[in-house]
């Protein structure tokens, strides 16, 4: 008996040893916590990361047609299209698009605003049984292809003060330097309440800093939003179901509205101002030091601005802290090579707020194992989508252009540790 026991007992570490070996050749190694997006900030305190779960819980819930989902959408929830909290895929991208008949009167016809429907500036490309997917409109003058972006360390874009923004802004090219970096004033909707550091414009206007063209002032406006505009949610903010008039369906669905209340969405972006910041990788190696440099030199951080400071806050772990997301928040002319035919808010249509570029080299992570870059992922490469600023980018896309083949090399890999 004991024998046998024993013999049992060998032959159970013996496939359990098989078992173990078999799992480690299978399973991938264990990320590295910098190449991790989507984490809170550290220095919450408890019960601002309970918040932070609530929210977390809320960014990944799928909504269904019981739930409001519609009657016309474009995605059934946040993490479809951030997959990860990382940079979206070809696949998640949201088409924009304006109409002819919103053209700026006595403007050039490249030159207009987003329609005033709240609906129609999205193309919804899903819709709820009974009604009908979105087409392009034959009418249309413009459209953008915008590929969903990562949502980390947007609290600390958030907590710039208007100040520091318009400090950055060179909107005659005082410096003669070719860049005139401009911010996107927009109007506010009826739920935004303006904080001490915001500074609007004599049409009581504020600065943008969401979206690709800066279109949203703060991040509740961006969340609810695409509550309403991406998966046709309702809530406190937006109240109306999006109606599919452009194929003569002009109900909402059958759920009460509000769909969700403010605090869902309130706790969606709470989880978002504490997602921490983009970690760099390797920024002490010799060759991604050397590709800083040429970075500076090439210009870069002129509109790329390496170290902003946000101001105030009530989340003390986003109060006067110094970090670094290579952006300036601003517009700037990237030329015909970007033009798009499309604009939000006092954009023209050929200018682009600068893009953070802090998580840039983990991109391919979020993206399936294949990166695509700018607004509409059209660039497959870092070197392509350099080679694709031209307007206020062109003097510094020439100078990397002039660069030995080792010399860009080692830009690139500095961009790759941000």
């Amino acid at each position: 008996m004991k024998r046998t026991t024993l013999l049992q007992f060998c032959i159970g570490i013996f496939l359990s040893s098989i078992a173990f070996v078999g799992c480690e050749a299978i399973l991938p190694d264990v990320p590295e916590p910098e190449t991790l997006l989507g984490e809170p900030m550290p220095d919450l305190l408890p019960q601002q990361l309970q918040n932070h779960i609530k929210g977390d819980e809320e960014f990944g819930r799928v909504f269904g047609v019981l739930d409001g989902l519609g009657p016309v959408f474009i995605s059934n929830s946040c993490e479809s299209c951030h997959l990860g909290d990382g940079k979206g895929h070809p696949s998640t991208d949201i088409i924009l698009f304006n109409r002819r008949d919103n053209l700026v009167e006595g403007e050039p016809d490249s030159v207009f605003n987003p329609m005033v429907s709240v609906n129609a500036s999205h193309l919804q490309t899903r819709a709820i049984l009974g009604y009908t997917a979105e087409v392009l409109p034959s009418d249309i003058k413009g459209f953008s292809r915008i590929n969903p972006p990562a949502v980390t360390g947007l609290g600390f874009l958030e907590e710039v003060t208007d100040a520091d923004i318009l400090a950055m802004a060179d909107p005659e090219d005082a410096n003669g330097d070719g860049v005139s970096g401009v911010p996107n004033y927009v109007h506010p909707p009826d739920f935004f309440v303006p904080k001490s550091s915001h500074i609007p414009d004599q049409a009581g206007r504020y600065i943008g800093r969401f979206t690709k063209k800066a279109a949203s002032i703060d991040l509740l406006q961006q969340t609810a939003s695409a509550y309403l505009f991406d998966m046709g949610i309702t809530s406190d903010f937006f109240m109306e179901d999006l109606f599919n008039e452009l194929n003569g369906n002009h109900t909402g669905d059958d759920v009460p509205d509000p769909e969700v209340p403010a605090s869902v969405v309130r706790n969606t972006v709470f989880y978002l101002r504490t997602l921490k910041a983009p970690e760099r990788r390797g920024a002490d190696r010799p060759e991604v030091l050397a590709g800083e440099k040429l970075f500076l030199q090439a210009g870069c951080g002129t509109c790329h601005v390496p170290t902003l400071k946000t101001g105030l806050s009530d989340v003390e772990a986003l109060s006067n802290k110094e970090f670094h997301p290579y952006t300036d928040l601003l517009l700037h002319d990237m030329g015909p090579e970007l033009d798009d035919n499309f604009t939000e808010g006092s954009a023209r249509t050929s200018e682009w707020r600068t893009a953070p570029l802090w998580g840039i080299g983990l991109a391919e992570d979020s993206q399936g194992g294949r990166a695509f870059f700018l607004h509409d992922g059209r660039a497959k490469s870092l070197e392509e989508a350099i080679d694709l600023h031209g307007g206020e980018g062109a003097r510094s896309r020439d100078k990397y252009n002039e660069l030995s083949a080792a010399e860009k090399q080692n830009l690139i890999k500095f961009l790759k540790s941000l």
